[in-house]
C-alpha cells in the first residue's frame, strides 16, 4: 500500500519543504538582492537571471515527472508503455542539446559582465577613480591610501558616487575580499595585487568580510565599508592627515602577527616600507622575528597564543607593571618588618 502512494508522498513533502522555505526566507535580510551600487546590480541580475533558470528547469522537470507518475502509475489499464523499448536517437539529441543550450544562455549575459565590471562604472566613468590598497592580514584587513597618504586598520572610508579602484593582496594567506551589498568578491593572494572596482550610491554602513577560510579567526576577519557625502569624505582626509600618528615599521611589523585588532587610523601607508603585492614573504619573516612558528602545522598554535604574548605591547606593559608594582610592595613589607 505504501509503494503505491510513495511517489506522491515524495512530490507532497518536496512541496511543503519549499513552501517553508520560502515562508521562512522573507524576513530575513537578503542583502546580496538589495545592492547599493552599479557593481552589486549587475551581479544581482546575473544571480536573479540564474534563479529563473533554474526555476524554469525546476517547474519542467517536475511537470514531467507528474505527468510520467500519472501515465504510467500500476493501476492504470490499457497503458502504453513499453517496457522492453530502448535507444531514442531522437531523445538522446534532445537531452543533449538543452544542457547546451542552457550553458550558452547564462554565459552571454556572465562574459559581458564580467568585461563590463573590468572597467570603473560607467555613470561616473568622467571621475578619476580613487586607489585604495586592500591587504588582507591574518585575521584583519589594511587599506592604504596612497594618494591622501592614509592608512586604515578593519574600516574604509569612501565618497559617494565615485568609482573606487581596491587593489586587493595579502600579506599571508589568500583571502577573500568582499561587500555583498556594494560588490565583490575578488581574491587576494600574497605576491599578487587583483584589481577591483567598486563604487556607492547610498550614504551608509556596509559590512565586508573575508568570505574565504583562514583559520579559526577568519570568522573576526571583517570590516566596515563607510560611504560618506563627498564634502564629510573631504573632511575625514584632512582630519585624519592632520590629526593621526604616522605609521611606523615597529607597528606595522606587529600587524602582521596572526590576531585580530581594532579599528586604527595612520596619517601614512606602509606602502613607504613594503609592498606585498612584490614580497610575499614579509608577514612570516615578521613572525619568524617575534619567535612565532610559520609551519602548518604551528601556525594555528601560534595563533592562539599570540595574544598572550604580543598583544599590541598593551599585555607586556600591564605584566611589568603589575611586577613593579608587586616588587614595591615586598620592599615596603620588608621596611616595616626591618
Amino acid at each position: 500500500m505504501f509503494n503505491k502512494f510513495k511517489p506522491y508522498l515524495i512530490v507532497l513533502i518536496s512541496l511543503i519543504s519549499l513552501f517553508f522555505i520560502i515562508i521562512f526566507s522573507t524576513d530575513s535580510e537578503l542583502i546580496l538582492l538589495d545592492p547599493k551600487g552599479p557593481v552589486g546590480a549587475v551581479q544581482k541580475d546575473l544571480i536573479m537571471l540564474s534563479i529563473y533558470y533554474m526555476i524554469a528547469i525546476m517547474v519542467v522537470v517536475l511537470g514531467f515527472f507528474t505527468i510520467i507518475l500519472f501515465k504510467y502509475r500500476s493501476s492504470k489499464k490499457n497503458s502504453d508503455y513499453k517496457p522492453d523499448m530502448h535507444g531514442s536517437t531522437f531523445l538522446e539529441i534532445i537531452w543533449t542539446l538543452i544542457p547546451v543550450l542552457i550553458v550558452i544562455a547564462l554565459s552571454i549575459p556572465n562574459t559581458k559582465a564580467l568585461y563590463e565590471l573590468r572597467e570603473a562604472p560607467k555613470a561616473t566613468a568622467h571621475k578619476d577613480p580613487i586607489v585604495i590598497h586592500a591587504t588582507a592580514v591574518d585575521w584583519k584587513w589594511i587599506f592604504s591610501y596612497p594618494e591622501e597618504g592614509i592608512e586604515t586598520v578593519n574600516y574604509v572610508n569612501v565618497p559617494e558616487d565615485h568609482p573606487i579602484l581596491f587593489k586587493v593582496t595579502a600579506a599571508d594567506s589568500m583571502a577573500s575580499f568582499w561587500v555583498p551589498q556594494i560588490g565583490g568578491q575578488i581574491y587576494g593572494m600574497p605576491g599578487m595585487v587583483n584589481d577591483l572596482y567598486l563604487q556607492a550610491d547610498e550614504p551608509g554602513t556596509y559590512d565586508g568580510r573575508n568570505s574565504n577560510f583562514t583559520g579559526e579567526g577568519m570568522t573576526h576577519q571583517t570590516f566596515d565599508f563607510v560611504a560618506l557625502k563627498e564634502d564629510k569624505y573631504e573632511d575625514w582626509v584632512k582630519d585624519a592627515q592632520s590629526n593621526e600618528p604616522k605609521l611606523t615599521e615597529e607597528t606595522y611589523e606587529k600587524l602582521m602577527l596572526p590576531e585580530t585588532v581594532d579599528k586604527m587610523t595612520f596619517s601614512s601607508t606602509h606602502l613607504a616600507f613594503v609592498d606585498h603585492g612584490k614580497n610575499s614573504e614579509y608577514a612570516m619573516a615578521i613572525r619568524q622575528k617575534f619567535g612565532l612558528d610559520t609551519t602548518v602545522g604551528g601556525a594555528d598554535k601560534d595563533a592562539m597564543s599570540s595574544h598572550e604574548h604580543m598583544d599590541m605591547e598593551g599585555h607586556e606593559d600591564m605584566d611589568h607593571d603589575d611586577s613593579k608594582k608587586k616588587e614595591d610592595d615586598h620592599e615596603d613589607h620588608g621596611s616595616h618588618e626591618h
